[in-house]
């Protein structure tokens, strides 16, 4: 009887509140996702472990995470949405006390699983929770807070990691999330309730469907995260890791299209906008945190960025985000939704256009329209596309929809980053090859160039051998890096041309019920 009262406060709640009690768990779980990654040399220090084996604390995290992101579905109808919310807050939270304890990096890795795993639901339990609790006239609005939330926090991850471990220790990092997480518990007992149509089901699990999955989406993380690292196929570890992906993954469709009771509902896939918008919604993932990974890597590594001024130069994107998504949420209610998505996706490739005729001497001045286009350019992405994507789905399948939706961004987001950083490497070493086949003894303009720096280093004291040594180490160096802008500047482009190709599926979606011209009138 106590569950069957619980869905009538919900109606006279505000939805507001509604959105902040979810939003401020989900906030925090995906910062997580980056916040980590600029105190991983402190990390390996203090628990005396390499860098490579500091990786395992973002690997085993986002594969425990992707396990749990489509399960989300059948967990909260089995178990209960408030519940499984609560139950997923507390465990995170709990866990990042104890990562914050973590006397070893073992230790560390186990709590980082229990708090992937605790915080993979978050993301498609509160989108889910947003939509219900939002009219369908307010549903954009609803997505543009939630969009916050899923695109600023991975942009402020790497400054307030920075940030806490240069003025703290990288423990605080995990601490910071208690606070927060005591919070978002509170709030969600206080105004989060369970739908009347959503009742406990008592059906059989589909063990084989949870073995598959783990195997399928485990092994395929993993190999993303750890390809480049491995040299890809040219390593049997990750030959062996793709093979188990494609047959955990293949077995799980074939498992879920027959078994009665399935743990991912795949018969959502029948509405052809939500298939259509997952498909971009994955491509999203792929360019977003493709580019958001590259950056900072360009800054630190050619531009001689800290850390802490790269994260800053990256800022105005999070900046331009934060102000779009709300005029975008209100514009949702009176625009046909696909013309904002139309408009976000030439924008953000004109974004990545700007950003691929960038050059060695690029300031942090050079980055600011760019990176502030992107940014609002974002928020004519994710909130339309969240909007449109989920809008034919019924009620009873949201949970089901949103496990989906949330796992392909996050698997677009895996393999974007392993395609750029893959893409960098190997663009680079094929300029090297090509500008520096044109530094022999034929080319006057390169000997030049070398006679003057042997000459520079002579007048600094070196003798006539070892400044000759010095100007071409200096020669190399000049070329090494002249390579690199022209990768990062190729990899851009590859990004542009990206987002070009997302435009014409955009034609083929419906047109939102629950917002544009026709539902404003």
């Amino acid at each position: 009887m106590a569950m069957a009262s619980t869905p009538s406060p919900s109606r006279d709640i505000n939805p507001w509140l509604v959105a902040v009690a979810v939003m401020s768990s989900t906030f925090m779980e995906v910062l997580d996702t980056t916040v980590v990654n600029v105190s991983l040399p402190h990390i390996a220090g203090d628990l005396s472990a390499s860098t490579d084996e500091a990786t395992w604390t973002l690997t085993s995290y986002l594969v425990a995470n992707a396990i749990i992101l489509p399960m989300t579905g059948w967990l909260a109808s089995t178990f209960g949405r408030k519940r499984l919310l609560t139950a997923s807050v507390i465990g995170f939270t709990t866990a990042s006390f104890f990562c914050g304890l973590a006397p070893s990096l073992p230790f560390l890795i186990i709590f980082r699983i229990i708090q992937g795993a605790c915080g993979g639901g978050l993301q498609p339990l509160s989108q889910a929770i947003l939509l219900e609790a939002f009219p369908p006239e307010k549903r954009g609005q609803a997505m543009a807070f939630w969009a916050l939330g899923i695109v600023v926090a991975p942009m402020l991850g790497p400054v307030a990691g920075g940030w806490l471990t240069d003025n703290y220790s990288w423990r605080w990092v995990f601490y910071i999330n208690i606070p927060i997480g005591i919070l978002a518990i509170i709030l969600t007992q206080l105004f989060v309730f369970d739908p009347s149509y959503l009742r406990k089901k008592s059906s059989g699990i589909d063990y084989w469907g949870i073995g598959l999955l783990v195997l399928g989406i485990g092994s395929l993380q993993i190999m993303l995260d750890k390809g480049q690292e491995e040299d890809w196929f040219g390593s049997h570890f990750i030959i062996t890791l793709a093979v188990l992906a494609v047959v955990g993954l293949t077995g799980l469709i074939i498992r879920e299209l027959k078994t009665d009771h399935p743990i991912i509902d795949l018969s959502v896939f029948r509405y052809r906008t939500y298939a259509i918008g997952t498909a971009l919604m994955t491509g999203v993932g792929f360019v977003l945190y493709g580019s958001t990974v590259l950056l900072p890597l360009l800054m630190q590594v050619l531009l001689g960025y800290t850390a802490t001024h790269a994260g800053v130069t990256n800022l105005p994107r999070g900046m331009a985000s934060f102000m779009a998504m709300p005029v975008i949420g209100y514009l949702t209610s009176k625009v046909d939704s696909r013309k904002l998505l139309g408009a976000g996706v030439i924008l953000s490739a004109i974004a990545m256009f700007r950003l691929s005729r960038l050059s060695l001497a690029a300031g942090a001045g050079d980055f600011w329209w760019p990176l502030m286009l992107q940014g609002s350019a974002l928020a004519l992405i994710f909130v339309p596309l969240t909007t449109v994507t989920n809008d034919p789905i019924p009620k009873e399948k949201l949970g089901a929809a949103t496990s989906i939706f949330n796992l392909m961004r996050n698997i677009g987001a895996s393999i974007g980053i392993s395609v750029v950083e893959t893409l960098q490497y190997r663009k680079q070493q094929t300029h090297i090859n090509i500008l520096g086949s044109h530094v022999n003894p034929a080319n006057q303009v390169a000997q030049q160039m070398t006679e003057g720096l042997r000459r520079a280093f002579m007048a600094n004291g070196s003798d006539a051998a070892t400044a000759t040594k010095q100007a071409q180490a200096a020669i190399w160096g000049m070329l090494q890096r002249q390579a690199a802008m022209l990768s990062y500047n190729e990899v851009f482009l590859f990004l542009a041309g990206m987002f070009l190709l997302m435009f014409p599926f955009i034609l083929f979606m419906r047109r939102p019920k629950g917002g544009g011209p026709v539902m404003a009138h």
